[in-house]
């Protein structure tokens, strides 16, 4: 190991329900193929308070983390650029993607589709493994294994890196969307649910040029976040009696249709029920707020899909394909001016990372991240 190296390091070990561990190994020494990053901080994620809180993968005892950024420290002789061919030395500022295995039936049947695949590795999300205990970003180093897909992103600030995760599921969503011929520039947006992932659509909804965007959220202070990052009309559902007094606000902002295209990014039921309200006939609606089995949403197929002719899209995750351009999306963002960096509301010492996710689960603030220093 190197003399400027500590030859141990922490990771947060989710040991059992809602109880983080920090716990020291020895850093390992990397092969030819490896990369050892310092973390420099990582967003959590809903995904990471679901297995918190109820352990749906079934992965505990785990080290959590995907949205995270670090900086090389160590670099397999091997290893010169990354998974796009752009350059990588000592001091280069990574990110990662999913790692899809090449091999399942998916993989294999649908090339740029590798979100779908059936074997699928993130970092973050590995479970305990012996031969690499730093495999997500809650800890101080992560060791980068042959394989890895990564990028360097070394141009943007800490808060941008961490932000290109969730910029990576909107530009994925979007890509979805497009499928359906239903978006473009004078189709009236609506987007449903103002966390991390629906205030990231608005700002890349707005730098393809999209002119009317409208959120909807329960909280005004995501909804000012909403305004400045490019939505022209916002919506605190809150304040109307019922999802058909939404409705009808929604069809006043659009000459009395509805929204065209409409995404979905909460994982409530009742949203995923009341969504369908808010499309004008002849719409379309991207589903992306249900990463877990949060339960079923009620759903009239003749009122809601048959007579209304709606098109409807899943849209899960990203594959490592849409990395490239969601990087080039945070370009044009900060490019623009949109403020995506307010997104990060908290941020947290490793040692806190139980008070940073039961932050995240009160829902204060927006992006809740930990820094290490």
């Amino acid at each position: 190991m190197s003399a400027d190296l500590p030859s141990a390091a922490r990771v947060a070990v989710l040991t059992e329900l809602r109880k983080f561990e920090l716990q020291e190994f020895s850093l390992p020494e990397i092969s030819d193929d490896e990369i050892l990053v310092k973390v420099e901080g990582c967003g959590v994620c809903g995904t990471d308070v679901h297995e918190y809180k109820n352990d749906p993968f079934k992965m505990i005892p785990v080290v959590l983390g995907h949205e995270g950024t670090g900086v090389i420290v160590k670099l397999g002789k091997n290893v010169k650029t990354d998974t796009v061919g752009n350059k990588v030395e000592l001091g280069s500022k990574l990110i990662t993607s999913i790692i899809p295995c090449g091999e399942c039936e998916p993989c294999v049947s649908m090339p740029g589709r590798t979100n779908m695949c059936e074997n699928m590795g993130c970092y973050g999300l590995m479970g305990e493994q012996e031969d690499n205990k730093f495999n997500g970003w809650f800890g101080d180093y992560l060791v980068l294994k042959n394989g890895s897909t990564f990028f360097n992103v070394s141009e943007f600030s800490l808060e941008e890196r961490i932000l290109i995760e969730p910029v990576a599921v909107a530009v994925h969503a979007v890509e979805r969307a497009k499928t359906t011929n239903l978006l473009n520039w004078a189709s009236p947006v609506l987007i449903q649910g103002c966390g991390p992932i629906g205030l990231s659509i608005i700002a890349v909804l707005k730098s393809m040029g999209i002119q009317t965007i409208i959120a909807v959220d329960g909280q005004d202070d995501r909804l000012t976040i909403a305004q400045d990052l490019g939505a022209n009309h916002v919506l605190n559902f809150s304040k109307y009696e019922s999802p058909e007094k939404l409705a009808e606000a929604v069809k006043d902002l659009t000459n009395g249709r509805g929204a065209k295209f409409a995404f979905q990014c909460t994982g409530v039921p009742a949203a995923a029920t009341s969504v369908w309200k808010l499309i004008a006939r002849g719409g379309g609606l991207c589903e992306l707020g249900f990463f877990v089995d949060n339960g079923e949403a009620a759903v009239n197929p003749h009122v809601d899909i048959c007579n209304k002719e709606i098109t409807l899209v899943g849209s899960w995750a990203y594959s490592p394909e849409d990395y490239p351009n969601a990087i080039a999306c945070m370009k044009t963002i900060k490019d623009m001016g949109l403020p995506i960096a307010r997104l990060v509301t908290h941020s947290f010492p490793l040692e806190e990372i139980t008070e940073a996710v039961e932050t995240n689960i009160r829902m204060e603030g927006i992006k809740v991240i930990t820094v290490n220093s």
